[in-house]
């Protein structure tokens, strides 16, 4: 891994950082508390590419790698974890699979709208009884015809799902083959059958609205299937593993606006006739929240650059991913330490950002999902 950026990437990290710092930090805290969806926003953001970032310059998006995606992933949200988990899933688990698993038509049919902005993405995969068993899916997809499907069944915790113009979802064509028998499809608003349900009411990254979706006698043809008949799971699973890198990234973001904010204020506030960064008990938690920001940045930039690279990088991804959320949740935790008691009112971000952390460690994967990706790479070494 080099870890020296190249211009290009660190000129997306700068602007990146630049529009978070003038165009999303000044309204986080407001969109936070009032669980306002950022949409003027997201659509300047795709007018900067940065709804498109891995997508080649011959769909509309700004063809860079998965390193500058990391980057400008840790700025925005530093700024705010809700518009930057809109990002990742709209680049991560939509624009991702489409360019890697779709025709040459339905690539040009939905990646332009997408990487500019003007559409947005949802990934359906999560359902109300299968959580982290994403093989246990009980959506179904039944021939209705020659090159058609009836499609039955319901979504939970879709990011994106109350705005998204069009939704990558997975169901059971084949029940008897478990998850040989998952096939993804893709299906945009205002098909009849398809709808959202009431958004959730989430403790964190509340800018970023989420809901269940159902499906009720769906009726989609082939051209709206994604990838062949079976190949769903193997879509899904290989869609998380690129999903993982950007919810560390993610977590990076939450980390570093924590240690900043802890830095901050550990230099201003005085106790005992002094400031309170003069105390050890205060510098050891700074340290630790450093130490352990760029060890996650280095995981994470590990990670993307071995996707870059088109080899194998599950173990890596779920390492990144893994650590930077459980980081992220130390941080978040000295974070309203060091504020103390304004740590916990909301004039102050420490308590955003520590409501925000948990769902790292929870969505595209939990912890205990993480590790085990990791022991099952593990054990199969010789």
């Amino acid at each position: 891994m080099d870890l020296e950026l190249t211009p290009e990437q660190a000129m997306v990290r700068d602007m990146a950082r630049d529009f978070a710092v003038a165009e999303i930090e000044p309204r986080a805290a407001d969109d936070d508390r009032e669980h306002r969806f950022p949409a003027e926003t997201i659509r300047k953001m795709g007018e900067l590419g940065l709804m498109g970032m891995m997508v080649p310059e011959a769909y509309g998006g700004a063809g860079l790698d998965t390193v500058a995606y990391v980057l400008a992933m840790e700025e925005i949200n530093r700024a705010c974890a809700g518009t930057g988990v809109i990002m990742s899933v709209n680049n991560s688990l939509v624009c991702g699979p489409i360019l890697e698993f779709g025709t040459e038509a339905q690539k040009r049919r939905w990646l332009p709208k997408l990487a500019r902005g003007e559409w947005l993405g949802c990934f359906a995969l999560s359902e109300p009884n299968n959580g982290s068993d994403a093989a246990a899916a009980k959506t179904t997809a039944v021939p209705d015809g020659p090159g058609r499907w009836r499609i039955n069944g319901a979504k939970q915790f879709i990011t994106n799902a109350p705005q998204a113009d069009l939704c990558l979802f997975f169901a059971q064509t084949d029940p008897a083959k478990g998850s040989r028998g998952i096939t993804a499809f893709v299906v945009e608003k205002g098909t009849p059958g398809y709808s959202v349900g009431k958004p959730d009411d989430k403790l964190g990254i509340r800018a970023s609205h989420s809901a269940p979706i159902y499906f009720e006698d769906l009726r989609l043809d082939d051209e709206q299937r994604l990838g062949e008949v079976g190949q769903g799971f193997k879509i899904a699973m290989k869609t998380l593993d690129g999903g993982r890198v950007g919810i560390a990234a993610q977590a990076l973001g939450i980390h570093r606006a924590c240690l900043e904010e802890s830095v901050r204020y550990a230099k201003t506030r005085t106790a005992f006739g002094q400031p309170i960064a003069s105390f050890q008990a205060i510098q050891w938690m700074l340290a630790d929240m450093a130490t352990e920001l760029d060890a996650a940045r280095l995981l994470t930039l590990r990670a993307a650059t071995l996707k870059d690279r088109g080899v194998r990088f599950t173990r890596e991804a779920a390492m990144a991913k893994l650590y930077a959320s459980e980081a992220a949740n130390r941080a978040a935790t000295h974070c309203v330490q060091i504020h103390g008691g304004y740590g916990y009112i909301r004039d102050f971000p420490a308590e955003r950002h520590f409501r925000d952390a948990k769902i790292t460690e929870i969505y595209e994967g939990t912890s205990e999902i993480q590790r085990l990706v990791i022991a099952a790479s593990l054990l199969k070494q010789e």
